[in-house]
């Protein structure tokens, strides 16, 4: 019954899909013949993004690129700051809120220190503005930007979740897709995400196949890896493995507000035989009331037995403020953070593509300014394949 009412609601939906894809298409026509500006920068800067809404990974992704190029560059993450109750550029301290700043770059912010973490719902008045700050900013990355068409990167990676097929989804509100499959073809590198560990190579080549539209274009997959978990309320204390947990109880409460949360309920249930789930929308800002829920769920199941509360690293920037808490409560509170792995040993090709693009074109290097200089004195008909293309 609820997969027939999902169908009709979808099937309704469609004539407002149709417009939305009119407008969409209108709007990157616009683009793609310059009546629309898309700006360039002096700047290495790399665009994380995708064509559906919510739950590609873009997060580990984004902070995968951090500690790869915090090595050896000055890095700043530039975002939109999604539901956010601020306006304008705000440049995220440790302890702002996730109301002023938006829970990703909160989670960002607070977990890599050195980096200059700014929201913007203009990114080029952000990327103008952190290089005003920063002056020796050498590479920004721009998180969920990929419709932003408004600033040129230099490489555009495009997320894609495996276990949602772009060629099947519809574009919204019928479905999920914020632009059609085949706006793929903006992109360098398009990253499959989220795959299964034991994915046969023949279906990894079928849709890399199909994914691809030009030559030049990467395919890299990718899946999650899930972390020891960490205290929502006492940072200091230790990590603690999910299977130490375990052999504590067999009872756990999961609370998330996130696109997608079967991947990580389904690799919870591996260790407790009873998994409660409070499931919220996506970037959702929880409420006393909501808490209040949660804890009388807890308290019923902490009179019988042990209990622990699992969410999101990304839910756990907004589920910390409620710091009146009882000890026990907090006590029992941790996160389960995530990392990406690169698939088929690919990681060391993505790492030297990135880490070659940002050496090459950050704004102190000299062979960069020479290039600079010579493409100024070149005639106005000069034309250049894009940095990014290799």
């Amino acid at each position: 019954m609820k997969n027939k009412m999902a169908y009709f609601q979808k099937v309704a939906l469609f004539p407002l899909s149709f417009i939305y894809g009119i407008i969409v298409w209108i709007r990157n026509m616009l683009f793609d013949l310059n009546i629309l500006p898309s700006k360039e920068y002096d700047i290495p800067i790399i665009s994380v993004g995708n064509l559906t809404a919510g739950g590609t990974g873009k997060t580990p992704h984004v902070e995968y690129l951090i500690n790869l190029l915090t090595k050896n560059f000055v890095v700043a993450t530039l975002s939109r700051g999604y539901k956010r109750k601020t306006k304008g550029f705000f440049l995220v301290h440790e302890n702002s809120t996730a109301s002023q700043v938006g829970d990703e770059p909160l989670q960002i912010k607070r977990k890599y220190k050195e980096v200059a973490v700014a929201v913007d719902a203009k990114r080029t008045r952000g990327i103008e503005k952190l290089q005003k700050l920063i002056p020796n900013l050498q590479v920004i990355i721009l998180d969920d930007a990929y419709q932003h068409r408004y600033v040129k990167p230099g490489i555009s990676i495009l997320l894609v979740n495996y276990n949602r097929n772009i060629f099947d989804d519809t574009l919204l509100p019928s479905g999920r897709l914020r632009e059609p499959a085949s706006a793929r073809d903006r992109a360098d590198i398009i990253i499959v995400t989220k795959c299964p560990e034991n994915i046969k190579p023949i279906e990894l080549r079928l849709l890399e196949k199909k994914l691809i539209q030009y030559a030049y274009q990467k395919v890299f997959f990718t899946r999650t890896i899930y972390q020891p978990l960490s205290s929502v309320f006492f940072p200091e204390k230790s990590v603690i493995p999910v299977e130490e947990l375990a052999s504590q109880t067999n009872e756990i409460i999961v609370v998330t507000g996130i696109a997608n949360n079967d991947e990580m309920v389904l690799y919870l249930q591996r260790f407790f035989t009873t998994v409660h789930v409070f499931q919220f929308p996506d970037h959702y800002h929880y409420s006393a009331r909501d808490l209040h829920e949660i804890i009388e769920l807890f308290g019923e199941i902490a009179e019988k037995k042990k209990c622990f509360l699992i969410t999101t690293e990304k839910d756990a920037t907004k589920i910390a403020d409620f710091s009146s808490l009882e000890d026990e409560i907090k006590n029992a509170f941790y996160y389960l953070p995530i990392q990406i792995e690169f698939m088929e040993n690919k990681q060391e090709l993505f790492d030297t593509y990135i880490y070659n693009y940002v050496h090459n074109n950050r704004p102190d290097n000299i062979l960069h300014k020479k290039e600079e200089k010579k493409k100024s004195e070149l005639p106005f008909l000069y034309f250049e394949k894009p940095k990014n293309l290799s």
